[in-house]
């Protein structure tokens, strides 16, 4: 872990990343408990719809405003940390009413888009919308607060690259230009979409979407023209924070093959579009239990066991097991280390999972 953390050290933002469930949230939790134990105000913002981060930093709930880690919790788990520390959980609903506060021009626009059906879906429910605030959530932390680091975990995807993938698909949803000519007011006098009512293409698209959808859809379009351009701009803001310097990259994987597939392409993704990347974590994998050249036989065993042949036997095939389970792993982790090069490090399986302050110092610590 040593070396991860020394490339972390100098870094405002820290981008946990990669598929789902290869403990991302406990990663991210342990990289903000490690830089605020040295005296650092951090924050650590997760995306997690399990809660789990909330749980290990003892706290009953997280929500879109940032929640301080009292110091009797770190007290009771035998830590007195000389910074801060700091979690939320994003709100995707929230975070997009904010957005659009931001750029609305006034408070009547405004109140149109939150109250319309299809904006409603795009805030909770469009593919790409959690990718998307995530990054304008992180944007917010990094240039309006001051945070001496702010940890993200990323959201859990199916596959690793539609974290940089979503926000450009929704940009592109809301820059729509064939949605635009057909639905946004022609001047004053109302929707195109009405004055083409009769149309053939209005009518196929009525009947199977419904008209009360297409007139949803237009009135959305309607109250957003105009608000498009800094949309866009604020993500082209985002894509170049995270290229500076100050931003590190944490590729999280699992030791499966699939998992170190995702990991290998997005670093290859990454590596491409020049964003810095701090090193990679090999999460649960098995480690192996014999140094030796051969494993010891039953009989070996059952000498060293007091004779219990059925014991020695079973432990025998135990050992074995396992240690075909750790050359697996130990091949995979190669793959994924080879290619990342410095700050990769590898985390055993744990015996019980990390749920509390003292078992994040712990990772911490084997990282």
């Amino acid at each position: 872990m040593g070396a991860l953390l020394d490339r972390l050290a100098g870094k405002k933002i820290a981008v946990c990343v990669g598929s789902g469930g290869v403990g991302k949230t406990t990663v991210a939790a342990a990289i903000g408990l490690h830089r605020a134990a040295a005296g650092a105000k951090v924050l650590v913002c997760t995306i997690d719809p399990a809660r789990r981060l909330a749980n290990a930093l003892g706290l009953e709930a997280l929500g879109n405003v940032e929640s301080h880690v009292p110091d009797h919790k770190f007290r009771e788990a035998g830590l007195a940390p000389r910074g801060q520390l700091f979690a939320m959980m994003l709100d995707v609903k929230r975070t997009w009413d904010d957005v659009v506060a931001r750029h609305a021009p006034d408070r009547s626009r405004r109140e149109r888009i939150y109250q319309n059906r299809i904006y409603k879906q795009l805030s909770s429910a469009l593919a790409g919308s959690q990718e998307y605030m995530a990054m304008e959530k992180l944007y917010e932390l990094a240039t309006e607060r001051d945070y001496d680091l702010v940890v993200l975990d990323t959201p859990p995807t199916a596959h690793a690259l539609d974290f940089l993938d979503a926000p450009d698909r929704v940009l592109d949803f809301l820059g729509n230009d064939t949605a635009r000519a057909l639905l946004v007011p022609a001047g004053r006098a109302g929707l195109r979409l009405f004055q083409l009512g009769g149309t053939y293409v209005v009518k196929t698209l009525a009947r199977f979407t419904g008209a009360d959808v297409l007139h949803d859809l237009g009135d959305f379009m309607a109250n957003f023209a105009g608000m498009y351009e800094g949309f866009k701009d604020r993500a082209a803001a985002v894509r170049e924070l995270l290229g500076q310097p100050q931003v590190g990259f944490v590729l999280v994987s699992s030791a499966a093959p699939r998992s170190v597939d995702d990991a290998l392409f997005f670093h290859e993704r990454l590596h491409a579009e020049g964003m810095p990347i701090a090193g990679a974590v090999a999460n649960r994998v098995t480690t192996g239990l014999w140094d030796g050249a051969f494993l010891p036989t039953g009989i070996e065993l059952a000498a060293a066991l007091g004779d219990d042949a059925d014991l020695a036997e079973r432990l025998a095939i135990t050992l074995a097991e396992h240690e075909v389970l750790a050359r697996a792993d130990a091949r995979e982790v190669a793959r994924l280390f080879a290619a990342v090069g410095e700050g990769s490090v590898t985390v055993p399986r744990l015996e019980t999972d990390v749920h509390d302050l003292a078992g994040l110092s712990r990772l911490a610590e084997s990282l």
